[in-house]
């Protein structure tokens, strides 16, 4: 069973957490409704199959966007979330180091982050799109969101370019819009409009989608190779493919994808990797 985190004591743990939860919040549902109902009737007669089937597509992939967020941002994988207890042998013991500011014996892969206040099992970096440690526990929410955030922004800006530079050109081709994209939020102040937000929304689509793009080529090696960011030139804790998979998706990995709310128990504890070291070497 996993434990969450508390709102109102962990979230958020910055203002920068803040600001970025927020955006994540509001863009979600703002490019939601613009391309389902904005959009969507361009391209498909309302109450049409492909209408319909658009519709059930797009509603999925939303659900898979803000599941994942929420559970990336919910999940506590720090070591107040389990009972930690040290190895008894002693050269596994000087494994672990002392947190002066948690003032306790924290296990291998984990570090303490300053936002979070608390040692990370198995910290791969800090996001403050959802202000959380992503670790061991909440690393499969994480990837998936990147993944869906590219689904959905990559079906936005096919269908915004058609909508914007095809059907509508006679009014968004010009040199006011070339402005407007250059600098979105002042054209605000001289023109409040619907066409400024619907230039807004299709900006911050396409740099949703290269930032989540970038993120998910840098992170997606990492979990292939069982690595962290910390450990990203280290293959120690390599298992092969299928078990690093396993590691960070859960005993069904090939499944999770179809839902947040899926469980996929992890088979490993986050605490004790002295054991995996060995097992490692020998799978090399």
């Amino acid at each position: 069973m996993l434990k969450l985190r508390s709102p109102v004591r962990d979230i958020p743990g910055t203002m920068s957490d803040l600001g970025c939860i927020s955006f994540v919040s509001l863009f979600i549902p703002l490019c939601f409704v613009f391309q389902l109902c904005v959009v969507l009737p361009e391209f498909h007669e309302p109450g049409s199959l492909m209408f319909i089937l658009t519709w059930i597509g797009g509603l999925f992939v939303v659900f898979q966007i803000a599941g994942n967020f929420l559970a990336c941002m919910l999940v506590d994988t720090s070591i107040r979330a389990t009972i930690l207890t040290p190895p008894q042998e002693p050269q596994l013991r000087k494994l672990w180091r002392f947190c002066s500011l948690c003032e306790t014996l924290a296990p291998i892969r984990s570090w303490h982050c300053d936002s979070c206040k608390t040692c990370v099992l198995k910290r791969d970096h800090h996001c403050i799109f959802t202000g959380n440690c992503v670790g061991y526990r909440n690393q499969r929410y994480f990837i998936l969101f990147l993944v869906y955030v590219i689904i959905g922004c990559s079906y936005c800006c096919l269908y915004n370019c058609v909508y914007f530079w095809y059907l509508h050109k006679d009014i968004y081709l010009n040199s006011r819009t070339l402005m407007s994209l250059i600098c979105p939020f002042v054209g605000f102040f001289f023109d409040i409009s619907w066409k400024n937000v619907y230039l807004l929304t299709y900006e911050l689509g396409f740099i949703s989608l290269l930032y989540a793009l970038i993120l998910f080529l840098f992170h997606w090696p990492n979990v292939l190779r069982g690595s962290t960011t910390h450990e990203s030139l280290s293959a120690k804790y390599d298992m092969g493919r299928e078990q690093n998979l396993e590691m960070v998706f859960g005993k069904r990995w090939r499944l999770v994808w179809l839902s947040p709310l899926l469980e996929s128990e992890l088979p490993h504890d986050g605490v004790h990797w002295e054991s995996l070291l060995r097992q490692s070497s020998k799978n090399r």
